[in-house]
């Protein structure tokens, strides 16, 4: 008998370690019987705990009810009291065999529900989960209803209901562009300030591109054009406004006139569904429109943001220079799309990154540095790696994807499941949880697994039938052949794209092939990230901690310490001692990650006192900061040094063009007699300073592109010469990491005119040439966080290294705390409310 070829792998550790042989019908059928066990503890203890709540809080076994818990910000918009994870649900209960269950839900949401609250939403996710959600379920209770056995009484209530969250929705689309508004009020839509709604002035991308499939299907549903049409011109609009030269779109939109606000672009947190709708649009609607414009970004996308098996983000306006150093999770849907697209390579590659990334720490962090250690620890039971895990097992049937969905299910298990649900991560490194289960993970992550260990007899009907949206929601492929009108009459041309996907068994005839674009994959992420062999006691497969991850005042931290037989000493001068007595330790194995951990450590110190530098400052001098915001900034090894100065360089504060300084500067009027804003990149520091300095410029500063960069995490440095003689630079030159670059950017966009002054030190009333600056208390927006104050003195075989620990990155002004000019308070109150929010942007946007 020829046997047919299958793909050739490395089987996990765990699993039955021979090449090429496929996971077993009954290995398959355990472990789809596990993911409907585990869909049964979620979806029960959110009924039996939370229901009619929005969410349920797993750690306290409660509901989350908007307004009684403390807010957690942009991430609260999602719940709008109409029980969010019941509708988000319903779909899963269907594809799950969950009939009766499906029947049961549908008669609560009719009676229970209500969506005329007094309450501000997110219009982007009440779009997915609500209106989603609605229309997942009408089209699975049409589905069931047809078939005879099931939902007799259905007359498309869940469908008015649909109807009613998108008129609801509708207001926000009433801006001069077309591109809804982020926010709108459920009873009272968008009518300014009063109702809590219309005041903002930007949105992502994601939140106004992402809404086309819900509000086509409503509208080929009903019968009624209007929401197809205000999609569409949100769609279009976007389009209109891409980048012509790179045909890339950035992350935030001014809804108004249109003009970026943040030109970084990538395919994660902010971007990522706007790019998966035209594509999918095209699939639901059948408009080559859509496809069209998929096609031309994808192109860009795979010329500049793709770099298998990494994908960075990039500046629309110059997309050779990398954005950031980090990605999001987010991202994980794409090779999920590129699979979709029939570009299968590239999704190998960067769902092979994925899942090593995913190895490592257990679950994909919240975001990632590109040499695939944690930037933020977070983990809120993301789908999205599921869901590319299910596309690429679609389009190989390589077994290789089913032990990856193996891994998945493990991981929640072992590290996620609580007594009443699952809980996020809070810190993937710890295993440390957080009070919270999205409604996603029960719409999405159990959809996708199901499917993914599913024979076609499993499920009730075709998924071939429907498509799944940005929240795994089904909407049935019969809504093309509806009645529409055109509402774009751009030309197309078709001439470069190919119009239909590969055949995997002609694209990869060797059955070893997708297995060599993994493994060199595999083996670059383990020599970014080593990791002891997987038989290690003493985190139960957690990653050892890693000496910059350490926190002193961290419990969980020092439990791992103690378990690994290094021991905590507080000394009476502030400091503290770390030292290892491995005899202490819980294992062999615990033994060598405390050696590594105390050799990690003593590197650590020794590379941060050759580091560390006296900072300097740019204080905020004018109305309304009065130098009470000092930003830690680095010196320059040429120009003015401003240590041996007493008084400081005192101007207003101008952006260069170009920002980046390295050519002539074509604004010297404006920078004649002020101090000049230089963007860090493309040339020499000392190259910027010549520029500025020949265009009249009394000083210099030089900020950060690296996004996220901060003082309170990066150890200052000095900023270099070029490798010439630089005497002839004779003005400072300062350097602000992106953070504190972005808070004196941010003040300049509000005030128009901003003076700071320049320093070796912030100045206080008293000894600076500021007057009338009232108070000089600390500027809380740039202290450390406690746990970074805190370096560590290491001891291994008698060597000792100390670092005084009560060091700070710079002084703070004292002096007089009066308050008497309340005007004055007024005003920095709100400026530090404003900091704040910007801080929080990029976390609240994830």
């Amino acid at each position: 008998t020829i046997m047919p070829p299958v793909l050739l792998l490395l089987m996990l550790s765990g699993a039955i370690a021979s090449l090429g042989q496929a996971m077993s019908r009954e290995e398959k059928r355990r472990l789809r019987s596990q993911v409907v066990e585990m869909f049964d503890h979620a979806y029960q203890n959110y009924m039996d705990h939370a229901y009619p709540a929005d969410e349920l809080m797993p750690l306290t076994c409660r509901g989350r009810v908007r307004g009684l818990e403390p807010s957690r910000g942009d991430v609260d918009d999602a719940l709008g009291k109409f029980s969010l994870t019941l509708i988000d649900t319903l779909d899963t209960l269907v594809l799950l065999n969950k009939t009766t269950e499906f029947e049961d839900a549908v008669r609560r949401v009719l009676s229970d529900v209500r969506l005329d609250n007094d309450i501000v939403v997110s219009v982007f996710e009440t779009n997915i989960r609500v209106l989603g959600g609605l229309l997942g379920g009408h089209s699975m209770a049409v589905m069931l209803k047809d078939a005879g056995q099931h939902m007799q009484w259905y007359q498309d209530e869940l469908l008015h209901m649909a109807k009613d969250i998108g008129l609801r929705l509708l207001p926000a689309f009433n801006t001069s562009s077309g591109l809804p508004y982020p926010r709108v009020n459920l009873k009272y839509g968008v009518r300014g300030p009063e109702t809590r709604t219309g005041t903002e002035t930007e949105t992502c991308t994601a939140c106004a591109g992402t809404m086309i499939l819900e509000f086509a299907a409503l509208s080929r549903f009903t019968g009624d054009p209007v929401f197809e049409a205000h999609a569409r011109r949100a769609m279009d609009f976007l389009w209109e406004k891409r980048q012509r030269n790179s045909n890339l779109v950035g992350t935030t939109i001014n809804i108004h006139n249109g003009e970026w606000v943040r030109r970084d672009s990538g395919v994660g947190a902010g971007i990522d569904s706007y790019y998966e709708y035209l594509l999918k649009a095209y699939i639901l609607l059948g408009d080559d429109l859509f496809l069209q414009r998929f096609n031309i970004h994808y192109e860009s996308i795979m010329k500049y943001i793709s770099q298998p098996p990494l994908l960075l983000d990039v500046h629309i306006h110059k997309p050779l220079l990398p954005a950031r150093t980090w990605m999001d999770s987010l991202l994980a849907f794409f090779p999920g799309l590129q699979v979709l697209k029939g570009d299968i390579r590239p999704a190998i590659e960067t769902h092979e990154m994925l899942y090593q990334v995913t190895k490592k720490h257990n679950f994909l962090p919240e975001a990632f540095t590109t040499d695939f250690r944690v930037h933020w620890a977070q983990h809120p039971l993301r789908p999205e790696f599921a869901e590319s895990t299910y596309f690429l097992y679609k389009a190989t049937e390589d077994p290789y994807y089913l032990e990856a969905g193996r891994t998945i299910l493990e991981n929640l298990n072992r590290f996620a499941r609580v007594p009443c649900g699952f809980a996020a991560m809070k810190d993937v490194r710890t295993g440390s949880h957080e009070d919270r289960m999205d409604s996603f993970f029960l719409a999405e992550m159990f959809k996708y697994l199901f499917l993914l260990f599913a024979e076609s007899e499993d499920l009730p009907f075709d998924v071939e039938d429907y498509v799944f949206t940005t929240e795994a929601h089904l909407l049935p492929l019969s809504l093309s052949a509806s009645s529409y009108s055109s509402f774009s009459e751009e030309e197309l041309d078709d001439s470069n794209y190919d119009w239909t996907c590969p055949d995997t068994r002609l694209l990869f005839p060797d059955p070893s092939y997708p297995r060599n674009l993994r493994e060199p994959i595999r083996s670059a992420v383990d020599k970014s990230c080593p990791r002891p062999s997987p038989n290690r006691e003493p985190g139960i497969g957690r990653p050892p901690l890693r000496a910059q991850d350490f926190m002193a005042n961290n419990p969980e931290h020092l439990e791992l310490l103690r378990r690994m037989g290094v021991s905590l000493i507080h000394l009476k001068d502030g400091r503290v001692q770390l030292v290892q007595h491995a005899t202490q330790a819980v294992s062999a194995v615990a033994a060598e990650d405390g050696v590594r951990f105390m050799q990690e450590m003593m590197e650590l110190s020794s590379q941060q006192q050759k580091e560390q530098l006296p900072p300097r400052a740019v204080q905020i001098v004018s109305h309304p900061f009065f130098g009470r915001v000092v930003l830690t900034a680095g010196p320059a090894q040429f120009g003015t040094d401003l240590s041996k100065s007493s008084t400081g360089v005192r101007g207003f504060v101008t952006v260069a063009e170009p920002y980046s300084g390295c050519t002539a500067i074509t604004n010297p009027k404006d920078v004649q007699g002020h101090i000049a804003l230089l963007q860090r990149g493309q040339c020499m520091f000392a190259e910027k300073a010549r520029h500025i300095q020949m265009a009249g410029a009394i000083g210099g500063i030089v900020i950060d592109d690296n996004e996220g960069s901060s003082s309170d995490t990066a150890p200052l440095f000095q900023m270099a010469g070029d490798g010439r003689s630089t005497e002839d630079i004779t003005l400072p030159l300062l350097f602000l990491f992106h953070k504190e670059g972005n808070i004196l950017l941010e003040a300049l966009k509000e005030h128009k005119e901003v003076e700071v002054l320049l320093s070796d030190k912030a100045k206080d009333r008293e000894t600076s040439p500021v007057e009338d600056s009232g108070p000089s208390e600390p500027d809380a927006d740039t202290t450390l966080p406690e746990e970074e104050e805190d370096e560590e003195a290491e001891q291994v075989e008698g060597v000792e290294e100390k670092t005084d620990t009560n060091s700070d990155v710079r002084e703070e002004p004292e002096g007089n705390t009066d308050s008497s000019n309340p005007s004055v308070d007024e005003l920095l109150a709100d400026w530090r409310e404003d900091l704040e929010a910007f801080q929080q942007m990029e976390m609240d946007e994830l």
